[in-house]
């Protein structure tokens, strides 16, 4: 059976006042059964403060629809059945109780960003003093066992660690990466085009958001690193990523160093990282 280990941290950086990246990291390991995890990391943007609480709105509507997931059940609960459960039975049909289905993680994910999208949308709508054009990215992922749903929006990124190779799950939702995929400029570009921070989907939009949604097996020694651009706009190396987090045993040790390592190199915007090891 799949263990999961996880440790997050988030930085100012060097540059700016005020940290806008808010994350959480959460693990629920019962006894006997399989494991069960939720990371997110959302990147605000936005005027005055709007963007610090624009992440954090964000994170907290997505806790909130994962929180029945969370929950300890009592075994000794009462299962009601409704009549058409009692017909089946009487049938000699095998039935799951309602009180024992396991919601589908794809849902609550897709269902998660939408009320993100719309707790955000409206926190801007209702204080456009404080809000400004508040919005933020998300890169999320629930994993149950060796399952795991990653969501993105935006330009903050899931990368899996397997086999000594780093792979980038997820996709930006930028201008420079709509440029590079148009062979319009050179990768290596991103990094200085004057129009870098332009993010074409986030949440605080109007109407539905379309979050890109990826399924994966994670296995023993895999890991999870989920981070905002602020880390990987500073740590442009995959090696240098994949050498911090072999070297480093444990998450919290590989979140300092990855941390510690876009602050050296600049440090430019706030950092935020959250590592999760498959055991």
């Amino acid at each position: 059976m799949i263990k999961l280990v996880a440790a997050s941290l988030t930085d100012v950086g060097r540059i700016r006042e005020e940290n806008e990246d808010s994350i959480w990291s959460q693990v629920n390991s019962p006894a006997k059964k399989e494991p069960l995890g939720l990371f997110i990391v959302c990147d605000g943007m936005g005027g005055h403060m709007g963007g610090k609480h624009a992440s954090f709105w964000a994170v907290e509507a997505i806790k909130q629809e994962f929180a029945p997931l969370f929950e300890s059940k009592d075994p000794r609960a009462t299962v009601v059945l409704s009549d058409e459960d009692i017909r089946k039975v009487k049938a000699g049909e095998v039935i799951v109780p309602k009180a024992l289905e396991e919601p589908i993680l794809e849902e609550v994910t897709l269902k998660a960003i939408q009320k993100a999208n719309y707790v955000v949308y409206n926190y801007a709508r209702h204080k456009p003093q404080s809000a400004g054009n508040a919005g933020t990215t998300v890169t999320m992922a629930v994993l149950r066992g060796s399952q795991v749903i990653i969501a993105n929006i935006g330009d903050s990124r899931t990368y899996l660690l397997r086999n000594h190779k780093l792979r980038l799950v997820t996709r930006d939702h930028s201008l420079v990466a709509t440029l590079i995929m148009e062979g319009q400029i050179l990768p290596n570009e991103i990094y200085t085009h004057p129009q870098r921070n332009v993010i074409y989907r986030y949440l605080g939009q109007k109407g539905d958001v379309k979050p890109d949604l990826y399924r994966y097996s994670v296995q023993p020694g895999d890991k999870l690193l989920l981070c905002s651009d602020g880390l990987w706009e500073m740590i442009r190396s995959d090696k240098e990523m994949v050498e911090i987090l072999e070297r480093a045993g444990e998450p919290q040790e590989a979140c300092h160093e990855l941390i510690e390592a876009a602050k050296r190199n600049g440090g430019e915007d706030n950092i935020s990282a959250i590592v999760v090891k498959a055991t």
